[in-house]
C-alpha cells in the first residue's frame, strides 16, 4: 500500500466515532493543558548557543511541526552533517501531568491533519517546532563523514539553534534541477547520493512506493492522487537514517537504549518472491539480493507494482527492542541493514524523546536521567499499540476518501492492475483515479491489466468493492 499524506482537510468521517472505534486517546486533561501553556512560555533552555549555524528545514508545504533542521559542510575530503532535532524534553517535566498523558499515547499526533489537540500545540507544535527565525532548544548532532559518506565520529549536545530557511521538497528539487540551489542543497545531493550507494552496498531495502494524497478538487470534493517521491526527498531521508543509525551505535556502545528492529527476511519468503518476480517477467539474476531488485522497481509498471505489493510482506514484524546491560541478540533493522533507532521525530513519537536522552548521556559520558531509563522497558508495548492505532486511523481516512471518490461511479468500468491475488479475490490498482481496492473473483492474473466494475462504494463502512469484467467474445 502506498504511504498516505493528507494534504487537505478531510471532512469525510465522524472523527469522534472513529477515535472511539479505534481507541484513539481523547483530548488532554485541563491539568495537562495548563502545564503545556506554562512550558511553552518558559522552556528549559541550554547554555550552548549555536544560532550561528545557518540551519534550514525541508518539509511538505504547510507543515508546522518541524522536527529537524540541517546544515551541511565540507571538511577536507569529507563532510560535516549538523542535524538539529526539536528538544521536547525542554518543555515536558518528568512525572508531570502532561508527561503522564503523553507517555500513554506513544504517537503524539495520531494523524497530522486529522487529530490535533490545539491545547498542546504549544509543546508538540509551534513552541518546540524549528520554525524559521525562531531560537529553539534542540538536540544538535554533529556527524562527521569521510569522502565515501561513511560515518566516522558522532556527537550530540543540547544547544540553541535558529533556522534561516523553511523549504519544501518541490522548491528544493526545482532549485537543484535548474542550478540555482545554494551550497548546502548541493551537498545534500552529494551526501544523499553517497549514503544511497552505501545503503546498496549493505543490501538495504528501499521500496519505491508513491504517496497517496487526499486533496480537495476545485469543487471542494475529495480526490486522490499518487505522487512519486522526488530525488531530494530520498536524499533528505538519508540524513534522517544516518542520524538514526548513529543513535543506535551510541546506545549499543552505552549498553542501554531502544532500537527499532526488523528481523531478516525469511529465506523461503525471499525465494517465493523471486519465483513471483520471474513469473511476472521481472528480471532477478541468480545471487542478486532482494533489496537490490525491489529498490529498483518502477511502481508505474504493472508487473513492478504487483511485485512491490508482495515485497511489503517481507518487511512485516518491525518493532521496538529495549535493552539495559546486555545488547539484544538481534539488533538489526533488516530494511536499513544496520542497527537503527527512531530519534528524529520527537514532536510525533514518544520514543524519540527517550532515545535522545540516552544518546546525550552516552555522548557526554554522564548517567542517563532516571526518568528516561526507567521508561525504556515499557516503551515497546506503548509504541506498538500507538503505531497500530495510527496506522488504522490513516487507513480509515484513505478508505473513506476512496469510497467518496467512487460513490458516484458505481457501475462504471475502469482499467486496473492486479497487485494481489488469492482464492477469494485480490486487490487491484485503478489507473485513474489512483485507488487501490478489493476485487472479487478467484484467479486474478497477478501483474496484468484487467477491466473492473465498481459494485460498491460505501463511505460510512469505508469499503469499496469491484469485480473483474470478463472480456466478451471476439467480434467477427
Amino acid at each position: 500500500m502506498p504511504s498516505l499524506r493528507v494534504s487537505a482537510p478531510v471532512g469525510l468521517l465522524d472523527l469522534d466515532a472513529l477515535r472511539a472505534e479505534l481507541e484513539v486517546p481523547g483530548p488532554f486533561s485541563p491539568g495537562a493543558l495548563v502545564e503545556a501553556r506554562a512550558a511553552a512560555a518558559a522552556p528549559r533552555l541550554p547554555e550552548l548557543d549555536r544560532t550561528d549555524l545557518p540551519m534550514l528545514t525541508i518539509d511538505p508545504p504547510g507543515s508546522r511541526d518541524l522536527d529537524q533542521a540541517l546544515h551541511l559542510e565540507r571538511a577536507g575530503d569529507g563532510f560535516v552533517v549538523w542535524y538539529a532535532i526539536a528538544d521536547v524534553a525542554a518543555f515536558v517535566t518528568p512525572g508531570g501531568v502532561l508527561d503522564t498523558e503523553l507517555s500513554s499515547r506513544g504517537v503524539l499526533a495520531e494523524h497530522g491533519r486529522v487529530q490535533r489537540d490545539a491545547g498542546v500545540r504549544g509543546v508538540q507544535g509551534d513552541a518546540a517546532s524549528l520554525l524559521p527565525d525562531q531560537v529553539r532548544p534542540a538536540l544538535l548532532w554533529r556527524l562527521d563523514l569521510d569522502a565515501s559518506g561513511e560515518l566516522t565520529t558522532t556527537g550530540v549536545r543540547r544547544a540553541l539553534v535558529r533556522s534561516r530557511s523553511r523549504l519544501d521538497y518541490a522548491g528544493v528539487q526545482s532549485a537543484l534541477d535548474d542550478g540555482t540551489a545554494g551550497p548546502v542543497l548541493e551537498l545534500l545531493r552529494v551526501i544523499g547520493g553517497l549514503r544511497q550507494a552505501l545503503a546498496r552496498e549493505r543490501d538495504a531495502v528501499d521500496l519505491p512506493t508513491p504517496e497517496q494524497e487526499v486533496e480537495l478538487d476545485a469543487q471542494g470534493r475529495p480526490s486522490l492522487v499518487l505522487r512519486a517521491q522526488l530525488p531530494c526527498e530520498a536524499w533528505n531521508a538519508q540524513i534522517s537514517l544516518l542520524t538514526g543509525m548513529a543513535a543506535a551505535a551510541l546506545m549499543l556502545r552505552g549498553a542501554l537504549g531502544l532500537l527499532r528492529t526488523l528481523p531478516p527476511a525469511d529465506p523461503e519468503a525471499v525465494t517465493a518472491l523471486r519465483r513471483s518476480a520471474l513469473a511476472l517477467g521481472v528480471d532477478w539474476p541468480e545471487g542478486t539480493a532482494y533489496g537490490d531488485v525491489v529498490s529498483g522497481l518502477d511502481p508505474t509498471v504493472p508487473a513492478h507494482a504487483a511485485l512491490l505489493t508482495l515485497a511489503t510482506r517481507l518487511l512485516r514484524g518491525a518493532g521496538y527492542t529495549a535493552f539495559d546491560g546486555e545488547p539484544p541478540a538481534q539488533p538489526l533493522h533488516s530494511a536499513v541493514a544496520a542497527p537503527y533507532a527512531h530519534c528524529t521525530a520527537p514532536l510525533r513519537r514518544l520514543a524519540d524523546r527517550h532515545v535522545g536522552e540516552v544518546c546525550l548521556a552516552v555522548s557526554a559520558g554522564t548517567p542517563v536521567p532516571p526518568w528516561a531509563r526507567s521508561a525504556l522497558p515499557g516503551l515497546p508495548e506503548v509504541m506498538t499499540a500507538a503505531t497500530r492505532r495510527a496506522n488504522a486511523l490513516e487507513r480509515a481516512v484513505v478508505d473513506a476518501a476512496e469510497a467518496v471518490v467512487l460513490q458516484a461511479r458505481i457501475g462504471e468500468r475502469f482499467p486496473a492492475v492486479v497487485v494481489d491475488s488469492g482464492a477469494a479475490g485480490g486487490m487491484v490498482q485503478l489507473l485513474e483515479p489512483p485507488v487501490r481496492v478489493r476485487c472479487d473473483g478467484a484467479d486474478l492474473p497477478l501483474g496484468e491489466t484487467v477491466e473492473v466494475e465498481v459494485i460498491e462504494a460505501d463511505p460510512v463502512a469505508r469499503q469499496v468493492r469491484t469485480r473483474r469484467v470478463q472480456p466478451g467474445p471476439a467480434q467477427v
